[in-house]
């Protein structure tokens, strides 16, 4: 019977010995929320990119310094305009691009165009900005990877 008492009394501890916690950072959860943190940025990344897609052409041009956001117009391959993101006919453009700049909007415009569009059709947009007094137009590219 003493072995008994010996195994439930905690024989197996010095005596004198107390239960001491250990001191240890348990960081599964930290990782946890990192990972799902990682997953909701990876998936609403791509889905924060504005614009319209196109596939602009590569240049070795460099970027232009750009204090405010210029009004972008962009071109899509079957002729199809767009005034930011809204689509747009090209008869409406210019009296849209005025009412916009007549409100104190920074006349910078931007005009980007699929490589695959038409020349004809980007100059079309273009002269068409040109003619109504708007003369700070830049034709958007990708830089070339090198």
């Amino acid at each position: 019977m003493a072995v008994i008492l010996t195994a439930l009394s905690g024989a197996g501890r010095r005596r004198g010995q107390r239960y001491r916690p250990r001191a240890e950072i348990n960081v599964t959860p930290m990782v946890d929320v990192m990972l799902v943190l990682l997953i909701v940025f990876m998936i609403t990344a791509p889905l924060l990119a504005v614009g319209v897609p196109v596939e602009l052409p590569k240049t070795e041009a460099r970027s232009l310094n750009a204090e405010t956001e210029p009004l972008t117009i962009t071109v899509q391959p079957d002729g199809s305009v767009f005034l930011q993101e809204t689509p747009i006919e090209l008869e409406v453009l210019v009296p849209r691009l005025t009412a916009i700049a007549g409100n104190g909007y920074e006349e910078r415009i931007f005009l980007r165009a699929d490589k695959t569009t038409d020349y004809g059709e980007v100059m079309k947009v273009m002269a068409r900005i040109h003619a109504a007094g708007f003369t700070n137009i830049g034709l958007v590219t990708d830089p070339l990877s090198q």
